[in-house]
């Protein structure tokens, strides 16, 4: 059926050219997104960087994700997703209940898939531990360290199992101050330097650092050979302006090491704080595939990577349409699932509803209300129909069904589809929908109510 003309050719045409005034190239990318033109100027966007580095913590975020059961062999299978849509760094999963096997396999995953993937094993506690990883072929350990002085033995796991036996947990390793903490992590960045690895130090609970502790930390932790400096804001509890304060504050104490952050989004800002430190210098953001990880989540992949590249024209290397496999991947992984409306990745995240005015626009232009290209992220769009639907979208949809019919009896069943919807208090399925032109088409020889109506 042809669809009766809403515009003349030469009316679309000047639309067209309306909508190319109003765009600038970079921010506008047939095929691929138009977002505004502000975000692309230097003096509105201030200094932004070529490129950024991604560093995935999946791995590790899901085991914070209380009844995600997940075998050796799902997660080596999610691993190679990972590293195939371009992810060129991961945080894998710790040493608990794992053996140096399980450790180099876990490693030649990665670099089987990609070589210059860099691995970086979390949490080691002992020079031992460090010793493991440099064993395994990984690039990098990853020494967390506390952000409080003697308050940071709420986080030393060994108080409770000694308490618990009526042990004195007060020994001699429990940290008495700020400078206990750091003393405890020279040692093991040192020893990891001394392996050939890289030594990246989470600096943990940055929401409470000061300007003095800050200094004292950096210049310890630098001091030892740290390479990078990762701040992490475990509570979520820092804005977008003062995550671009530390990172500055540490660029200057520190020139010459990276600067990392692993931002969590209590306030729905980690993607935010990761664009405001990235453009304060930061060279790294720790993230994870639709945000796992405890309490609110971490920034998520997808997001991030599209805000970085489509909104700053800096370059993540991610294949980015790979990332809603990625997406519905890890919700098979991990059980959780994505809220429809998720950004970029969600089922829903590129539907408008089924109103005639949204669902007609992508014939004059696909990128105005979906400012991405579904297509570039390995998503699609979604029409619904709706008791807002008008002839346009069910003609569509009917088209889409393969159901040939004509102007005046697609009328005729969207007046039954608004009907049905409106005493069955439900949306109606492509099913539905067929059923209700066929007998548009082919009415039933007798009065009884159609299979739509039954």
């Amino acid at each position: 059926m042809d669809k009766p003309a809403v515009f003349t050719d030469e009316e679309i045409a000047r639309f067209r050219a309306e909508l190319a005034v109003r765009r600038a190239p970079g921010a506008y990318e047939p095929g691929r997104w138009s977002v505004s033109p502000l975000t692309r100027r230097p003096d509105v966007r201030g200094p932004m960087p070529e490129s950024v580095r991604l560093r995935d913590a999946t791995l590790r975020s899901v085991e914070t994700l209380p009844g995600v059961v997940a075998s050796t062999e799902a997660k080596e299978a999610y691993l190679r997703r990972l590293v195939g849509a371009g992810v060129r760094e991961v945080v894998t999963a710790g040493l608990a209940r794992r053996d140096d096997k399980a450790l180099r396999a876990e490693v030649e995953v990665v670099k089987g898939e990609n070589p210059d993937c860099r691995t970086v094993l979390p949490l080691p506690r002992t020079t031992e531990d460090v010793d493991r990883a440099a064993d395994a072929g990984y690039d990098a350990v990853q020494i967390w360290v506390q952000g409080l002085g003697e308050a940071s033995r709420i986080y030393q796991p060994a108080a409770y199992a000694q308490a618990w036996q009526g042990e004195d947990r007060r020994g001699q390793d429990a940290p008495r101050d700020r400078a206990d903490v750091l003393a405890r992590a020279v040692p093991l960045i040192r020893h990891a330097r001394s392996r050939g690895l890289d030594a990246v130090v989470p600096m943990l609970m940055v929401s409470y650092l000061t300007d003095e502790i800050l200094e004292e930390s950096v210049t310890a932790l630098t001091g030892a050979g740290a390479t990078e400096l990762t701040l992490f804001d475990g509570p979520g509890a820092m804005s977008p302006e003062a995550y671009a304060h530390l990172v500055a504050r540490t660029g200057e104490l520190a020139p010459g090491v990276d600067i990392g952050l692993h931002p969590h989004n209590t306030f729905g800002l980690a993607v935010a704080c990761s664009l405001a430190a990235v453009r304060a210098g930061a060279h790294v953001v720790e993230l994870s595939v639709n945000g796992y990880c405890g309490g609110p989540g971490n920034a998520d992949l997808a997001a991030t990577a599209l805000a970085f590249e489509a909104l700053y024209d800096v370059r993540t290397g991610l294949r980015t349409e790979r990332l809603t496999e990625l997406a519905r991947a890890g919700e098979r992984l991990t059980g959780y699932h994505l809220a429809w409306n998720h950004p970029v990745t969600g089922t829903h995240a590129f539907s408008w509803g089924g109103m005639d005015i949204i669902t007609q626009e992508t014939a004059v232009d696909p990128l105005l209300h979906n400012c991405l290209e579904p297509a570039l992220v390995g998503n699609a769009r979604t029409v619904p129909f709706t008791p807002d639907s008008g002839p346009y979208t069910l003609a569509d949809k009917l088209a889409a069904l393969g159901v040939d019919i004509t102007t005046a009896q697609v009328d005729a069943v969207l007046h039954r589809a608004r009907d049905l919807m409106a005493r069955e208090g439900r949306l109606l399925t492509d099913a539905d929908l067929a059923a209700l032109a066929r007998e548009a088409v082919d009415p039933p020889g007798d009065t009884a109510a159609g299979p739509a109506d039954r």
